[in-house]
């Protein structure tokens, strides 16, 4: 009896920790589908308001509050074509295309970065060709976007490229004070440029399956415990038979249907 019951035993923490992952999972997934979806308001939000000047919303400090993603703003002043950059490997159109980034120096004297969309590759290791920005007084329209981290690979990029949207980095090889907070993505150019890039698609308000994920996680470690219980209840039913010495039932044979048998001795005068 003892061993049985520390086997159950063992069997029931089994069942506790695997209700312990499975709830751990669960939460994640609760959390990941909060996170989505305060994604997708901020977007339903911001996406499509008007548009205000560059300085209502970056201040002089430069950053970027998250509340402010996705919102348009319009720049006023002059692209600083010489000082392009391209970001290698993003994906569009599907395949491995380069996005243009292009400095814009505003009216209030700050360098901001502007994605100014994307182009194929080329045969080499860049574009076959990439449309100049607009020259002279420009009025751009972007929407913000926060920065990107530098590659956890360590990867680089020839020269005029870069691996990611790393603003710091950027903002050391170009001269004056460039907002290192945001950068935007063009939405309109008046006048516009020269040629035309690949636009962004609209950011997906699909929240993604995590809630059901979440969900199933649950389902999971209900199934974990009702499986032990069904192993200790079919080892408790088997002792007791063992004990009250219960027969295993005797299956009987099954009889031959009576018209089955007339057609044999049928059969068998013919």
């Amino acid at each position: 009896m003892s061993g049985r019951l520390t086997r159950w035993t063992v069997y029931v923490l089994i069942a506790i920790g695997f209700a312990v992952a499975c709830v751990f999972l669960s939460n994640w997934q609760f959390e990941r589908n909060e996170t989505r979806a305060a994604q997708i308001e901020l977007v339903e939000q911001n996406y499509d308001a008007d548009a205000v000047p560059l300085a209502d919303i970056i201040g002089e400090d430069g950053m970027l509050d998250p509340s402010d993603e996705w919102h348009p703003v319009i720049l006023q002043g002059e692209y600083l074509p010489d000082e392009q950059l391209l970001v290698r490997n993003r994906p569009h159109g599907g395949t491995s295309a380069f996005e243009v980034l292009v400095p814009f120096r505003d009216v209030d004297g700050r360098v901001f970065i502007v994605d100014r969309g994307w182009v194929p590759p080329g045969d080499g290791d860049a574009p076959d060709s990439v449309p100049a920005p607009p020259s002279g007084e420009v009025e751009v329209t972007v929407r913000l976007r926060p920065g990107e981290q530098l590659p956890a690979s360590g990867r680089g990029a020839p020269d005029g490229q870069v691996p990611t949207i790393h603003l710091p980095s950027i903002a050391q090889t170009v001269g004056g004070d460039v907002i290192t907070g945001a950068y935007g993505r063009v939405m309109t150019e008046e006048p516009a440029g020269d040629g035309a890039l690949g636009g962004f698609d609209s950011p997906t308000d699909d929240p993604g399956p995590h809630l059901s994920y979440a969900i199933q996680w649950i389902l999971f470690a209900l199934m974990g415990f009702i499986f032990i219980g069904y192993i200790i209840r079919t080892e408790i039913v088997k002792h007791r038979e063992e004990v009250e010495g219960i027969p295993a039932p005797i299956r009987k044979p099954r009889r031959k249907d009576h018209d089955a048998d007339v057609e044999d001795e049928l059969l068998d005068v013919r």
